[in-house]
């Protein structure tokens, strides 16, 4: 399994709202169609993580593909007044919000 992990900032009281818009997308195809297997969403001190698994490596190249899908872009318009770049200087897509996994252990 091949996870990714996207940092951002969140609005205070907001989860519920976020948890809603991904709740929604998710009955779609579009997890299917991007190859996210689980997500999961957490959030910290007015942080906000959003962890993606998948089957294979292949996720990243899948959600690139799927970024010109009507439903991805309108969650990504949905979600701004809730969540917010973690360094807004560097954002340009979520690729540039995603945490670099520097140590893995696995008992599967």
């Amino acid at each position: 399994m091949y996870s990714t992990l996207i940092v951002a900032k969140i609005k205070p009281d907001s989860s519920d709202d976020v948890a809603a818009l991904f709740r929604e997308f998710d009955e779609t195809d579009m997890p299917n169609r991007m190859g996210t297997r689980r997500r999961q969403l957490f959030e910290y001190q007015g942080l906000y993580f959003h962890l993606q698994d998948f089957d294979d490596d292949n996720g990243g190249e899948l959600i690139e593909e799927a970024k010109t899908d009507p439903r991805f872009v309108r969650i990504s318009q949905e979600l701004k007044p809730f969540i917010d770049a973690y360094d807004p200087a560097t954002w340009r897509s979520p690729s540039d919000a995603m945490a670099r996994r520097f140590y893995h252990w696995s008992n599967l």
